[in-house]
């Protein structure tokens, strides 16, 4: 018989604690974002979790928007245990019935984390604080971006990348025109003809989060909505690459975990969300992968407080209606590939 929850967990925390692993032979798959992403995950997360179960993690990558394509397509029989999805999404999947309802207050780890950063219903949890912003070439663009904007300058025609709306930076830049054109989610045609006027300066419309690292690293492109994890990843790699938070708020992000209904391993995946959520977690995805933690022991050096959401660019972080994200966003990918993808 599996052991239950609790057990699982409070072996987890065992562990953790004692660099010892129960000597289980199980495999959990984890559905998680590609490239930087996933290195760190594996190096971060994956590493407690399988010293501390004696589990294997396998790894499967994909958008959120995948993941949730992945969940529906195999309903009540998963072939992942653990997802990654953005907010909007995860909420999506659980109007549908399909997430697991876990008991995350089992987790050893529960009291250290913002009480925020779980689903009231306990479908997921929201893991790190993230943003879309703006990522720029230092070595060509002199002068930061200091606004969504700074995007229509015509000096960046044919230098610049655009996330698709299936991504999650697409959406949010999207949005973040149409509010600065003065629209509402009720209405995106403020934010649609802005997109539409940018289409034949853009050199790719990506769909994988580091599609344009190798763009900024041959210097194809020079300005990019992106993500300050993915900006501190690449810029440590020697990618010409730097973040700008734009005076009209970054896009936040809150990417969570959730575990597909009719996965047959709740047990551990609970146990992977534990190393995920734990100090010892948290600190090393800060430090490697420049996410704001959720946990809230962990305390961030000067060098990755200057890239993620932090003090005053935490504070005018924008957040859209994730209900009404959820509930619009099929329309609205609906009219981007009737006129943006034409």
């Amino acid at each position: 018989m599996r052991p239950r929850n609790s057990v699982a967990i409070l072996s987890l925390a065992v562990g953790l604690a004692a660099g010892t692993a129960p000597a289980w032979s199980q495999e959990l798959v984890v559905a998680t974002f590609g490239g930087s992403f996933a290195e760190e995950t594996r190096n971060c997360h994956v590493s407690l979790f399988e010293k501390a179960t004696g589990a294997k993690a396998i790894l499967t990558f994909g958008s959120s928007v995948q993941q949730a394509a992945k969940i529906r397509a195999t309903k009540g029989n998963p072939e992942i245990d653990v997802a990654y999805m953005d907010i909007s999404i995860a909420k999506q999947v659980k109007a549908e019935g399909l997430l697991e309802t876990l008991d995350f207050a089992k987790l050893p780890s529960h009291s250290e984390v913002a009480a925020q950063a779980f689903d009231a219903d306990g479908n997921y949890v929201n893991f790190m604080t993230a943003a879309t912003v703006i990522a720029y070439n230092p070595d060509k663009v002199k002068t930061p971006p200091t606004s969504w904007q700074d995007l229509f300058d015509p000096k960046y025609s044919k230098q610049m990348a655009l996330g698709d709306i299936t991504g999650t930076s697409g959406l949010h830049f999207l949005l973040a025109v149409n509010r600065m054109k003065g629209g509402s989610l009720d209405n995106l045609d403020a934010g649609f003809e802005g997109i539409k006027g940018l289409v034949d300066d853009t050199v790719m419309f990506y769909t994988q989060a580091d599609q344009i690292a190798a763009l900024f690293e041959r210097g194809e492109v020079v300005i990019a909505p992106w993500y300050p994890d993915r900006i501190g990843s690449a810029a440590d790699k020697g990618v010409p690459v730097a973040v700008a938070y734009p005076k009209e708020g970054a896009v936040g992000i809150q990417p969570t975990l959730a575990v597909p209904k009719g996965s047959k391993n709740v047990d551990l995946a609970m146990s992977y969300i534990e190393a995920v959520l734990s100090q010892d977690g948290q600190a090393c995805f800060a430090e490697k992968k420049y996410a704001g933690p959720v946990n809230t022991k962990v305390s961030l050096s000067d060098k990755v407080a200057k890239i993620v959401p932090f003090g005053e660019s935490y504070e005018r972080l924008w957040y859209p209606d994730t209900d009404a994200v959820a509930k619009l966003r099929p329309a609205w990918t609906k009219r981007w590939q009737r006129e943006i993808n034409r």
